[in-house]
């Protein structure tokens, strides 16, 4: 997409007339700059905290099975939801529903899950970290149509009419056991998508894991960490709904990034979770646009970590906080035992300002019985070849034209890098702010940070790395389990629809 109708696109999905030449703004929290973004202030009156339940998203059982696959069905639809007391949300949601159902896959067991369209826009499904073919992995304009009307959207691509589509995306499932996701991938939209709802969990189990006998069932929490702004009839507030934002010269913080000021897990604001005393398996993922979190429990108690993107560690890490950018998952064991019964225990985010805070507390009931012990090992974690290549992608900002990689915006033909198929590859990666890095269909290893080895969040394997104000990074990748073209890109959702993103075809 030219750089002209991307401002189309602002006109439509941020805003026009952006001015950056004075700087990209940041949240400030307590340790100073930790996000790329300006705050969007809700329009109504604050949000009561801990004042509901924390709500489990349901797990999706297969229309039916058979000696091949495991076959789903998932609509996307409007729907009017409940996510704040006594008021009702217009959101966007994969069968209606933020989050979207849970799926949950064995390891080498494909899930074919068929997509049907109601909602007014085209979408495009993207199984976040999955090892998928390219025919399947969502690229941005590989696009699902609405099956009703739609308007005519000129120079994007997308004619209007009436089409009825249906896709079904097959996913292997030949991986680790591990935390995924699926959200929308919209080339240019995925920020306001995601923000309206579409984004869920699908979890994938293995043999390795199972027999760690890891806590599971109701002690087994899947937390959905977003924030989001209201306005004072209880819809999502974004940019793009902002008529002053859409006038030509106006500088606009959002392109930055978009933060909210409510915090949800799960779909509800500040929840309380009532847990027994006993271990607990939390696996969390940041799924804001752009807000980064620095976690920690309060009163405290270790975060001991056992997986992360790519799933279980070689060995479990204690943490005493744990920092999480947007689309980074954490898989974390902890023992409320530990805990009096009836002790208040609150989830901290410490990159937060007054209210963000917070992100849920945990009602600590009766210890239990709980015979799960935490071996000294976890998983295997190999290490990677000598690379075949280095190469350096820099990413950085274009002032009023966006974002960049390599001084360059995305574009479905123009190809970064042309891996060959098994080789390994170390990529340097350079910043001028933050940029949670993503790439698609293979996970990395983090092998260095500046002038130092990995930091302190980098173990195990990775789909997305935080990269950090003016940081120069090294990850390895072995570019194998399929061919043909990919996309990564940063996940800030704002920087992505404004063309930080691009190709590496594996040959």
């Amino acid at each position: 997409m030219t750089g002209v109708s991307r401002r189309v696109f602002l006109g439509a999905g941020l805003a026009a007339g952006i001015g950056l030449g004075v700087g990209i703004p940041f949240a400030l929290g307590a340790r100073g700059s930790t996000s790329t973004g300006a705050v969007l202030p809700s329009l109504l009156p604050p949000v009561p905290a801990f004042a509901v339940p924390l709500p489990i998203p349901p797990v999706l059982s297969p229309v039916r099975r058979d000696a091949h696959a495991d076959y789903y069905e998932i609509t996307q639809a409007p729907a009017q939801v409940c996510l704040l007391p006594g008021l009702r949300t217009g959101i966007w949601g994969y069968n209606g529903i933020f989050p979207g159902p849970t799926l949950v896959s064995r390891r080498g067991r494909p899930a074919v899950v068929t997509h049907t369209n109601r909602l007014p826009v085209p979408t495009v499904v993207h199984l976040h970290g999955g090892r998928t073919p390219h025919t399947d992995d969502g690229y941005p304009v590989d696009f699902l149509y609405p099956d009703g009307p739609m308007p005519g959207m000129p120079g994007m691509g997308m004619p209007g009419g009436t089409r009825m589509v249906r896709r079904a995306y097959t996913y292997p499932m030949d991986q680790r056991a591990a935390t995924l996701w699926y959200h929308d991938h919209r080339m240019d939209f995925t920020g306001p998508s995601v923000w309206r709802g579409l984004a869920g969990f699908h979890l994938v189990r293995d043999e390795e894991e199972d027999a760690l006998g890891l806590p599971s069932g109701p002690r087994e929490l899947p937390l959905m960490i977003t924030d989001r702004s209201f306005d004072a009839d209880g819809s999502l507030r974004y940019p793009s709904r902002e008529p002053a934002l859409r006038e030509p010269g106006v500088t606009d913080a959002y392109m930055a990034g978009v933060l909210g000021d409510v915090m949800l897990v799960n779909g509800a604001p500040w929840p309380v979770a009532t847990v027994e005393g006993a271990q607990y398996r939390l696996r969390i993922l940041n799924a804001c646009n752009a807000r980064r979190l620095d976690l920690r429990l309060d009163p405290g108690a270790p975060l001991t970590q056992i997986g992360t993107d790519g799933g279980l560690l070689a060995a479990p890490l204690q943490h005493n906080h744990f920092e999480l950018a947007p689309a980074q998952r954490l898989d974390v064991v902890v023992d409320f035992s530990a805990y009096r019964p009836g002790t208040i225990v609150t989830l901290v985010n410490d990159f937060g300002e007054g209210r963000m805070g917070e992100i849920l507390r945990f009602a600590v009931g009766e210890r239990a019985p709980d015979r799960f012990r935490l071996p000294g090992r976890l998983g295997t974690v190999e290490p990677l070849g000598p690379p075949s290549v280095t190469r350096t992608m820099h990413f950085a900002s274009a002032g009023t034209d966006g974002w960049r990689i390599n001084g360059a915006p995305f574009g479905v033909d123009t190809v970064a890098a042309s891996p060959t198929f098994g080789s390994t590859e170390v990529w340097r990666l350079v910043s001028d702010f933050h940029h949670p890095v993503h790439l698609h269909l293979n996970p990395f290893q983090v092998l260095s940070r500046g002038l130092a080895g990995p930091g302190p969040f980098d173990a195990g394997w990775k789909d997305t790395i935080d990269l950090r104000p003016a940081e120069d990074a090294a990850i390895a990748v072995r570019f194998d389990g399929y061919r043909g073209k990919y996309v990564f890109h940063c996940h800030n959702l704002e920087h992505e629809d404004m063309a930080m993103m691009g190709n590496f075809v594996v040959t």
